[in-house]
């Protein structure tokens, strides 16, 4: 599980490119994004380097990740 401080995020559009982005390196990834928080919660088996890349690629900077 990986904690994800992703700033730009405003509406469920954003919601939806996280998503997509996330799913695009991991089709199994379970994402929950909290838009009050700017958060983005990410279960995955995959590494945190393509995914962090896929949504900073979608055009959302990751401020940090843990």
């Amino acid at each position: 599980m990986y904690q994800l401080q992703v700033e730009d995020m405003t509406c469920g559009h954003c919601v939806s490119a996280v998503t997509r982005a996330v799913q695009a390196v991991d089709a199994a990834a379970k994402v929950e994004v909290d838009l009050a928080s700017k958060t983005v919660r990410i279960d995955s088996a995959t590494e945190l380097a393509p995914l962090k890349a896929a949504i900073v690629d979608a055009g959302f900077p990751v401020a940090s990740a843990n």
